[in-house]
């Protein structure tokens, strides 16, 4: 399995979350329960600021 994990902050709290690039179900915050990524079949579509790449594979 390869893909890339990032940091991203959730646009209604700012909340710093680790997502997986090619995440299989929605994310969503921990904190105000924001959508941050959907799945699209292929790499997510991550709805909040990247930040950076925690982890590249």
């Amino acid at each position: 399995m390869t893909g890339n994990f990032y940091s991203v902050a959730c646009p209604d709290c700012e909340n710093e979350q680790i997502v997986f690039g090619k995440a299989a179900s929605e994310v969503a915050c921990e904190v105000c329960g924001h959508t941050l990524a959907r799945p699209t079949g292929g790499k997510a579509a991550i709805e909040g600021e990247v930040l950076e790449t925690v982890e590249a594979r």
